[in-house]
């Protein structure tokens, strides 16, 4: 019996491996409107009973999921890079994704934000271990753009990072409610989903350039 649990491991280990050899990119669409997206790519569920795919990565509880007021949701963001739903938080500094297995090379997404954030890449779980990478993220709602056809939140930049090392967790950081991010990718520096245009393309791989993420109610 010992040495069956041995060989079940060791299977579990090389399949986390194996799913990780190839970029991942989270899109979060699937995920409920104001979800704590936990373990929906874990195998097991968001706080509203959704699941995705099981990537072996979850997400803190400050990690929510907001789906666009044009679908029907709360949030107050357009031209986001695929579908309806990114990644968010409400309450705490950061959102933080762990990702048992690992996962090396690079690290990129899209972001929308009013105020400045950062995105910080380490090797151990939970914000831990020693700091691979950090991606500052100045504030880049204030270009002209306009919603799909409403939100504020209008400008999503691809932005990604190369790394040494195997990274389990990454912080999403900055002021809560006021940054959004999306199309999440994990092996990569180019963030995967729909093609950055030209005047972009330069800021990928950069630490260059916040979210009142749910639509408020007029007074």
């Amino acid at each position: 019996m010992k040495s069956i649990l041995k060989l079940a491991m060791l299977a579990a280990t090389l399949a986390s491996a194996q799913a990780m050899a190839a970029p991942v990119v989270l899109t979060f669409e699937g995920a409920g409107n104001l979800a704590a997206i936990n373990d929906f790519y874990n195998g097991g569920t968001d706080s509203a009973g959704n699941s995705g795919t099981n990537y072996g990565i979850n997400f803190s509880g400050t990690s929510l999921a907001l789906i666009d007021s044009d679908a029907g949701g709360s949030g107050n963001f357009g031209n986001e890079p695929s579908a309806s739903t990114i990644l968010f938080f409400q309450t705490g500094g950061a959102a933080t994704m762990n990702v048992a297995g690992g996962f090396g090379t690079g690290f990129s997404f899209f972001y929308s934000s009013f105020q400045a954030g950062f995105v910080n890449v380490y090797d151990g779980l939970n914000g831990t271990g020693s700091l691979l990478a950090t991606v500052l993220l100045p504030g880049n709602t204030n270009s002209a753009c306009v919603g799909d056809p409403s939100g504020s939140y209008c400008n999503f930049i691809p932005i990604g990072v190369s790394f040494a090392g195997i990274a389990h967790s990454v912080d999403f950081g900055g002021s809560a409610d006021n940054i959004g991010f999306d199309n999440i990718t994990l092996g990569a520096e180019v963030p995967g989903g729909s093609v950055p245009e030209p005047g972009t393309l330069s800021l990928i791989g950069l630490a260059a350039l916040g979210f009142g993420a749910v639509r408020r109610k007029q007074a």
